[in-house]
């Protein structure tokens, strides 16, 4: 059994700041990969950053230079910080991981799981 759990969303003002967290607990044996997406309303859920089990990051066009994607691979946990947000920044962010599961203590399958997401809005 593996849980995914984000926290920090909020209301900010355009221009401010808020920083996503995200846990992963439960039966793992090792992380793979990781990743942000969010989803506005009406549209598609889109990637907005991912970070891999070496520590590589890539962001969407969008967000570069304003958001930073970075790991705890001790806690699994990630992070994104999210700087000079504006009002399209306005969606619901998801984290995602990429792991492989074990059965007491022996690696077994690799699994994808979805947190439940948090609510970002970026409004005067």
């Amino acid at each position: 059994q593996v849980q995914v759990v984000e926290s920090g969303g909020g209301l900010v003002q355009p221009g401010g700041s808020l920083r996503l967290s995200c846990a992963a607990s439960g039966n793992i044996f090792s992380i793979q990969a990781m990743a942000w997406y969010r989803q506005a309303p009406g549209k598609e859920r889109e990637l907005v950053a991912s970070i891999s089990s070496g520590g590589s990051t890539t962001y969407t066009d969008s967000v570069k230079g304003r958001f930073t994607f970075s790991r705890d691979n001790a806690k699994n946990m990630v992070f994104l910080q999210m700087n000079s947000l504006k009002p399209e920044d306005t969606a619901v962010y998801y984290c995602n991981v990429d792991l492989r599961e074990h059965v007491y203590g022996v690696p077994y399958r690799v699994t994808h799981y979805w947190g439940q997401g948090t609510q970002v809005a970026v409004s005067s």
